[in-house]
């Protein structure tokens, strides 16, 4: 395997009050966020409605398109304009009501082009939203107990603290930068979720390894040792998904971009989290309140 750092010694562990500090903060400024914004933004998937992409040939301004939802009492919709090179390009979000497409395309000397529609009942979106809380709660009860099998209980409960601490962070930027929550959001933040507790399990095994093989040593040391002969591979796995997403980002289209924008800011959290979140908080539980096995 590739190794970036050569027998890597850094003390992780020595600092881990000030990585509960960058946590803390970057975790507060979400909630704010969340607060200012009442709320998350949820997308058509859970608020229910119709969602219509259009392309016009010339440039359209977004006055006209706006009078133009007004006269048939479309006055709540909210209108995004798209980047594109030439004509002009909407995504407009209205509330549920059926062929708005059509209606807004006969209302235009040269109409314009239909390129997606969309239409949620309220009935169907609120199963949704239902339905993700419940994926997104079950997926870390199952994680829990899997670790708490294959390691100790201890591991499983402060894995899963850091996987909330992943998924607030990232929603707390998805708030941030006024970015809505969609199905595909959902499915980000449940790889996102998988991908932590990887990194987690990764870091777990060596520890658990290093328990054996250094016994003379203390916890701290051992879990700085751990994380310190992984750190090659974590970040190689990082910077690899990275590229991945940066180039999804920027040549996906507007369609993907939100799923690829929580993957990114998902991962930089999990590969943050499983160095400076998890390692750190066994050691403060093991500190205040040691098991049997530690205090032999």
């Amino acid at each position: 395997m590739i190794q970036i750092f050569k027998s890597p010694n850094y003390n992780f562990i020595e600092k881990r009050r000030y990585g509960f500090v960058v946590s803390l903060v970057v975790i507060v400024v979400g909630i704010v966020s969340l607060i200012l914004n009442r709320g998350l933004k949820y997308g058509i998937d859970f608020t229910g409605g119709t969602l219509l992409e259009i392309s016009f040939e010339k440039k359209i301004p977004i006055e006209e398109l706006r009078e133009k939802l007004n006269s048939i009492n479309l006055s709540g919709s909210t209108i995004q304009e798209i980047q594109t090179k030439k004509g002009s390009r909407y995504l407009i979000k209205t509330p549920p009501v059926e062929g708005v497409g059509d209606k807004l395309v006969s209302m235009f000397n040269t109409p314009p082009t239909i390129e997606r529609e969309e239409f949620v009942g309220g009935t169907l979106s609120r199963g949704f939203k239902r339905r993700a809380f419940w994926v997104v709660v079950l997926g870390m009860v199952v994680i829990l107990i899997y670790i708490w099998i294959r390691f100790t209980f201890r591991w499983g409960v402060c894995a899963i603290i850091a996987v909330i601490h992943d998924v607030l962070v990232t929603i707390g930027m998805l708030s941030l930068l006024g970015r809505e929550i969609t199905i595909p959001v959902i499915g980000a933040l449940l790889a996102i979720i998988g991908y932590s507790i990887n990194d987690s399990i990764v870091i777990s095994d060596r520890v658990r390894e290093n328990l054996r093989g250094l016994r003379k040593r203390m916890l701290p040391e051992v879990i700085n040792a751990s994380i310190n002969q992984t750190l090659s591979r974590t970040v190689l796995t990082s910077l690899t998904t990275l590229v991945v997403l940066i180039v999804l980002l920027i040549f996906g289209g507007h369609i993907i971009f939100d799923f690829a924008l929580t993957l990114f800011i998902g991962v930089i959290a999990g590969t943050y989290s499983s160095i400076f979140v998890l390692s750190a908080l066994i050691v403060e539980w093991e500190r205040i309140s040691p098991t049997v096995k530690i205090r032999r």
